[in-house]
C-alpha cells in the first residue's frame, strides 16, 4: 500500500489540520532514529533556512498564521535518560512542539523511542500534525507476506491512540511526503513537507520554488555568458589586433580560466550542472575555433590544461564521451608541445598524463585494447630523458601511475605475472621516491596502492595470508594518512576502500566479525563523505558496493533483516547510477552482482519464485559482459555465481546442467589466478551441484590448504556432510600476523 504523498503526485499532503497548540516553543520536532542522522542533519538545515513566500507571510489557515521562517525546529541530540521514560528534555519539546515530523524508514519502525516520540505527541490530540518524511523501506510493508523487515511506518503511525493513550486496533494512513528517489525526491519531499506544515497548496510552493531557481540560474548564467561575451571579444580583437594579439589573448584564456574554475565552483554550489556543462561546452567550442598556429607555448599550454580539466569535470559526471573529447583535443595540443622540445621533462609528464587520462576512459567503457595502447604510449614517452638529467621525482611518479593502470589491464586479461610485474615496479618507484629528503602524501597513498595491487595477486593464487598482509600494509598507510590530515576527504576515501578491501578478505580467511566490523567502518566514512558531497559518482558505487558485501555477510550469518536493508539501499544507487551512464561497464556488473544478492536473500525468506526472477535478471546483463570480457575476474566471478544461482532455483533438469556445466567450464578456463580460492569455491559448488563428488574433493584439499573458509562454502559442505575442519597451520600464520602488526 502506498502512502497517501505517493499516491496523489502535487496533492499538499496537509489539510484540515487543528490550530497549533497554544505555548508553542518549537514550529516542529523531528523524530528520527540515530541511525538516519545524515537525514535528519539535512531536514533540520532545510527546514531552517526555507524562506516563506512573502505573498503567504501572515495568511490564517488551520495550522494557525503562517510565519516568515520555520523556526525553531527541535532535534534531539542527546541520548535518552533511561530504558523506560523519554528524557524530561525531550517530553518538554514534544509537549511545547507544533508539529511533529518523524523520519521514516526500517530503523525507524524498529525504533522504540521514535514510536515513543510519536506517542507522546499523539497523546497531547495532536494526532492531525503529525507529518512523515520517508528516506528508505516500503510503507505498511508488514502488510506484505515476507517483507516485514521493509516497514518503514512505527507501529504508533499506524495507529489511532485510544482514551487511555495506547494505540488501538484501528489502522489510519499517515501523511507522507517520500524523498526516495524513484518517488518524490528530495527537493519534492521538502516542498510537499513544508506544504503540510503551512496547510497551503504544494504548487504553490513548488512554483515559488522554480521562480527562485530560476532567478539564481539567471544570476549565474548572465555571469557566465558575460564572461563568454567578453572571451570572445577579446579572442577576435586579438586576432584582429595582431600587434597586442598576446596580451589580448593572455585576457581570454585567463577569462576561460575563470569560467572553468571559480564559475564552475559556484554552479555547483546552487546544484546547476546542466548550466556547468553548458559553461564547459561553451568552453570547449572556444578553443576549438582558436587557431593552433602562431600561438605561443605558453597559450597552447594553458589551453591543454583548461581542456584537461573540462574532461576531469565530464569524467567525474559519469559522461564519459563527452569527457574523451576533451581529453582528444588536449591530447593534440600537447603532442604538438611535446614535438617542438622532445626531452623536455615537463611536456613529457603533461602528455603521459592526459594519455593516462584518455586510458582511463576507454577502461571504463570497457575498451581494454584501446586503454593499454594509451597507458602503453604514456609510459614510452617517459623513457627519453635528457641525457645526463637529474632524476624526476614528477616523471617518476608519474611512471608509477601507468605501471599501476597498465597492470590493471594485464590483470583484466588474466595476464597475472605481468600484471604483478608491474605492481612490483609500481612498489620499486614508490620507494624510490619515498627515499628522498622531502616526501610527499601522494606518494605514500601510491606505496599503499602497489601493496594493495600485490594483495590482490596473492589472493588470485591462493595465498590468503600474503593477501591480507599486503592489504594490512595498505590499511596502515592509509590509516597514517588520513590521521595526518583529517580534513582530506579524499584521503578518507582511500582508507574506507582499503578497510573495506581487508574485510571481506579477512572473511574469507573465516574472521567474519572482523570482516563485519572492517566492511562496516567503511561504509560509515563512505556515508560521511557521501553527504558532502553528494554528486561524486565514485564513492556512491563504493559505498552500494560495500553495502552489498555487507549484506552478504549478514545474510550469511543469519541476520536477514540488516541484510535486506543494505541491499535495498545497494541496489537503487547502482539502479540510478547505471541510469546515469549505461556504458559504464563496471557499474552494470556491480549492479547486476547487488541483484543476485537480493535473489539470495529471497531464497533464504523462502521467496523462491522472486528469487528465479532476480537471478535470471542479474543473468542478463552479466552474460553479455562475460562475453565482451572474459579474462575480468570479476565479471567472471560474478557471472558463474548468478548461474549457478539460476540453477538451483529452475525446475528445469536441462537447464541446469547447462549453467552448471557453463559455469564450471568458465572458473577453469582462466588465463591466470587458477589458485583463485573464490573460483576453486564455485567449482566445488558446481562439481557438487553435478553430483562429481570425487572431482570436487581435491579442490576442496586445495582451498583447505589455502585456509579459505567463506561462508558460503561452509554451508554447502556441510549440507553434503563432507569434514572440513580449520587449518590450524594457516591459522597460527594469521596470529603471527596479527602479533607483527599490534607489535608494530
Amino acid at each position: 500500500m502506498a502512502s497517501k504523498a505517493a499516491a496523489t503526485n502535487n496533492a499538499n499532503i496537509g489539510g484540515g489540520a487543528p490550530d497549533a497548540p497554544a505555548g508553542a516553543h518549537y514550529f516542529a520536532f523531528i523524530s528520527y532514529s540515530h541511525q538516519d542522522k545524515l537525514w535528519a542533519d539535512w531536514l533540520h538545515k532545510a527546514l531552517e533556512t526555507y524562506r516563506v513566500p512573502s505573498r503567504l507571510v501572515g495568511q490564517v489557515t488551520a495550522a494557525g498564521v503562517i510565519p516568515p521562517r520555520l523556526i525553531p525546529i527541535f532535534r534531539d541530540r542527546d541520548e535518552l535518560a533511561s530504558a523506560t521514560d523519554l528524557s524530561r528534555r525531550v517530553n518538554d519539546a514534544i509537549a511545547h512542539s507544533a508539529n511533529l515530523i518523524v523520519i521514516c524508514s526500517p530503523h525507524a519502525a524498529a525504533s522504540r523511542w521514535v514510536n515513543e516520540e510519536v506517542l507522546a505527541f499523539k497523546r497531547l490530540g495532536n494526532s492531525e500534525r503529525v507529518f512523515c518524511l520517508i528516506v528508505d523501506g516500503e510503507p505498511n510493508a508488514t502488510d506484505l507476506p515476507g517483507r516485514a523487515a521493509e516497514e518503514c511506518f512505527a507501529h504508533g503511525l499506524r495507529h489511532t491512540v485510544g482514551a487511555d493513550g495506547r494505540p488501538t486496533a484501528e489502522r489510519i494512513e499517515p501523511i507522507a511526503a517520500d524523498a526516495r528517489a524513484d518517488k518524490d525526491g528530495k527537493a519534492n519531499a521538502k516542498l510537499k513537507l513544508i506544504a503540510g506544515l503551512l496547510d497551503v497548496g504544494f504548487d504553490t510552493l513548488k512554483q515559488r520554488e522554480l521562480q527562485r531557481r530560476h532567478r539564481r540560474m539567471a544570476a549565474v548564467t548572465a555571469a557566465a555568458l558575460i564572461v563568454m561575451g567578453i572571451t570572445t571579444t577579446l579572442a577576435i580583437s586579438a586576432y584582429i589586433a595582431r600587434g597586442d594579439a598576446e596580451r589580448r589573448q593572455k585576457q581570454a584564456e585567463d577569462l576561460v580560466g575563470f569560467m572553468l574554475g571559480d564559475l564552475n565552483d559556484k554552479l555547483q554550489e546552487v546544484n546547476r550542472l546542466d548550466i556547468m556543462e553548458a559553461v564547459d561546452d561553451k568552453a570547449m567550442a572556444y578553443f576549438k575555433a582558436l587557431p593552433t598556429t602562431d600561438v605561443t607555448d605558453e597559450a597552447l599550454e594553458q589551453r591543454a590544461k583548461a581542456l584537461e580539466k573540462i574532461g576531469g569535470v565530464r569524467f567525474d559526471q559519469g559522461h564519459l564521451p563527452a569527457a574523451m573529447e576533451s581529453y582528444q583535443a588536449a591530447l593534440k595540443l600537447s603532442d604538438s608541445l611535446l614535438r617542438s622540445a622532445p626531452h623536455d621533462p615537463a611536456r613529457q609528464i603533461a602528455h603521459s598524463r592526459i594519455l593516462a587520462f584518455v586510458g582511463m576512459t576507454e577502461w571504463f567503457q570497457g575498451r581494454l585494447d584501446a586503454a593499454q595502447e594509451s597507458f602503453e604510449t604514456g609510459q614510452s614517452v617517459l623513457q627519453h630523458p635528457e641525457p645526463g638529467a637529474p632524476a624526476n621525482p614528477d616523471l617518476t611518479y608519474q611512471l608509477l601511475v601507468l605501471d599501476n593502470n597498465i597492470g590493471h589491464v594485464l590483470e583484466a586479461r588474466g595476464r597475472m605475472d605481468e600484471a604483478e610485474a608491474q605492481y612490483r615496479m609500481m612498489l620499486q618507484h614508490s620507494a624510490e621516491l619515498l627515499a628522498g629528503k622531502s616526501v610527499k602524501a601522494e606518494w605514500k597513498y601510491q606505496s599503499g596502492a602497489a601493496h594493495n595491487n600485490l594483495g590482490k595477486v596473492a589472493l588470485m593464487r591462493g595465498d590468503l595470508a600474503t593477501a591480507i598482509e599486503e592489504y594490512g600494509a595498505d590499511d596502515a598507510i592509509e590509516t597514517e594518512l588520513s590521521a595526518s590530515d583529517p580534513k582530506n576527504n579524499g584521503q578518507h576515501a582511500n582508507t574506507f576502500t582499503v578497510r573495506a578491501i581487508l574485510g571481506r578478505t579477512l572473511a574469507l580467511a573465516g574472521e567474519v566479525d572482523t570482516g563485519k566490523r572492517n566492511l562496516q567502518e567503511a561504509i560509515d566514512i563512505a556515508t560521511r563523505l557521501q553527504a558532502l558531497d553528494p554528486t561524486n559518482s565514485g564513492i556512491q558505487e563504493n559505498l552500494a558496493l560495500y553495502q552489498m558485501q555487507l549484506a552478504r555477510l549478514l545474510r550469511l550469518s543469519g541476520d536477514l533483516a540488516r541484510a535486506d536493508a543494505l541491499a535495498t539501499q545497494s541496489l537503487a544507487s547502482f539502479a540510478a547510477l547505471t541510469k546515469q551512464d549505461p556504458d559504464n561497464t563496471g557499474w552494470q556488473r556491480e549492479f547486476a552482482e547487488v541483484q543476485t544478492e537480493r535473489a539470495r536473500e529471497s531464497v533464504a525468506a523462502g521467496r523462491t519464485a522472486d528469487a528465479l526472477r532476480q537471478a535470471r535478471g542479474a543473468l542478463k546483463i552479466l552474460d553479455p559482459l562475460f562475453t565482451s570480457q572474459p579474462d575480468d575476474r570479476a565479471t567472471l566471478l560474478a557471472t558463474a555465481g548468478a548461474r549457478l544461482l539460476v540453477a538451483n532455483l529452475t525446475g528445469e533438469a536441462q537447464e541446469q546442467s547447462q549453467l552448471r556445466e557453463s559455469a564450471l567450464t568458465a572458473t577453469q578456463s582462466v588465463k591466470g589466478g587458477t589458485g583463485d580460492p573464490r573460483l576453486l569455491a564455485l567449482q566445488v559448488e558446481a562439481l557438487l551441484a553435478l553430483g562429481r563428488k570425487a572431482d570436487a574433493e581435491p579442490v576442496i584439499q586445495r582451498l583447505w590448504q589455502c585456509g579459505y573458509r567463506d561462508l558460503a562454502l561452509v554451508e554447502i559442505l556441510q549440507r553434503e556432510k563432507i569434514d572440513y575442519p580449520a587449518n590450524t597451520v594457516f591459522q597460527q600464520r594469521m596470529q603471527a600476523l596479527a602479533s607483527g602488526n599490534r607489535s608494530t
